[in-house]
């Protein structure tokens, strides 16, 4: 039987962290901090990581840290849930990314690590090879996943391939809801770049941001989809979710409480109307990652690969 959430996370500390010049192209969250060294940001990126990690084993999650390599640069290693995914039955994907130096940032090492943890990787999924004809799917970025209703959801964009997800949905068998998302850059309507910015599933509700739908027949398609799963629709406007409140994760805490992790700049832009729905679903938790969601342009969810591998 599948879980919408798990107790288990990988994140991953950053060494080189800072903005990613080959992601800012399309991800337009992202803005660099021009009055701070780069070894200042990188600093207090590694603070907010710590104390953000700190906070999840606070409430009883159980987080696996691994340090990010010198081998290479990759300014972007913790998020680390854009390059792999770890399901129930012991099936890894692995996914194309579209910025280069992100395709460093997958490490067989995590799996032997993982592994050393006692959980089971039976098969290894892996849709690399699409980064040869510049096609990608950027692991639960692109994918928001509803585990319980096999139900995978995906907003088109620079990295995510329509045809590479409909392939993801028949290898880990799920039915593919697929729409385009918006924003509004300097005038213009520009597709977001992960589906995980402006949506996030729960297992009883969905955070969403509809006004980003621009299509009325999908907007309708995704909505009907939700609430013939049983799902309480809390929406968010594009003003939340340039802070970020679409990118949230449910995880599970001790004594088997739920809870919704998101940034500090997420929680602050949502209204009390909000915050209280949410609550009557799952406990929140917040933190400050003000210097990753400036530079990085991602954020909470994010920084979260859920590790839902069988124990060996």
């Amino acid at each position: 039987m599948r879980q919408q959430y798990t107790n288990t996370i990988l994140m991953i500390r950053p060494i080189h962290f800072r903005m990613n010049e080959q992601t800012a192209v399309n991800n337009y969250y992202q803005h660099s901090i021009e009055d701070m060294l780069p070894e200042t940001i990188n600093k207090k990126a590694q603070e907010e990581f710590d104390t953000y990690v700190e906070k999840l084993r606070g409430i009883g999650v159980n987080v696996i840290v691994v340090q990010d390599t010198e081998e290479f640069d990759t300014p972007d290693s913790i998020f680390p849930n854009n390059w792999v995914s770890f399901h129930e039955n012991g099936v890894v994907g692995v996914y194309p990314m579209f910025a280069v130096n992100r395709r460093f940032e997958r490490r067989e090492d995590i799996f032997l690590k993982i592994e050393e943890l006692g959980y089971k990787i039976t098969h290894i999924v892996d849709y690399t090879s699409a980064e040869a004809e510049a096609l990608f799917l950027e692991g639960t970025g692109s994918i928001a996943l509803d585990r319980v209703n096999h139900k995978a959801y995906c907003a088109l964009s620079p990295r995510a391939d329509e045809d590479l997800f409909i392939e993801f949905c028949e290898d880990f068998e799920y039915t593919p809801v697929i729409f385009t998302a918006n924003q509004t850059v300097e005038g213009e309507r520009k597709a977001i770049y992960h589906t995980n910015v402006m949506m996030c599933i729960g297992d009883t509700f969905a955070v969403i941001c509809l006004d980003s739908i621009d299509d009325k027949k999908e907007r309708k398609n995704v909505v009907k989809h939700l609430k013939s799963d049983g799902k309480e629709i809390i929406p968010i406007t594009e003003e939340q979710v340039n802070h970020f409140a679409g990118n949230m994760l449910q995880v599970l805490g001790a004594n088997d409480t739920p809870y919704l992790i998101m940034s500090q700049a997420a929680y602050d832009s949502l209204t009390p109307q909000q915050i209280k729905t949410l609550e009557k679903h799952t406990k929140i938790m917040s933190s400050s990652l003000d210097t990753i969601e400036t530079c990085g342009g991602g954020s909470a969810r994010c920084m979260m690969a859920e590790v839902f591998l069988p124990k060996a």
